[in-house]
């Protein structure tokens, strides 16, 4: 059984390949690298806060995540 964030699974794209993504309220809570992300070459996951500004930069990587309506 492969985890998610497998580095052989083709599907993820690598971490942290933007500086800017727009994401959604229906993937809240908001974690850096994303799901969709490659974790094996990346930092450690965090949470971001985004909820209440509708922004938040990640610490580790300085990735912007931008909340829509």
């Amino acid at each position: 059984m492969s985890h998610p964030t497998d580095a052989n699974d083709s599907s993820l794209g690598p971490a942290s390949e933007k500086k800017e993504y727009t994401v959604s309220k229906d993937m809240l809570p908001i974690s850096c690298p994303l799901p969709s992300m490659k974790l094996w070459d990346s930092h450690p996951r965090v949470y971001l806060p985004i909820e209440q500004t509708g922004l938040a930069t990640c610490p580790y990587c300085g990735a912007r995540y931008r909340l829509e309506d």
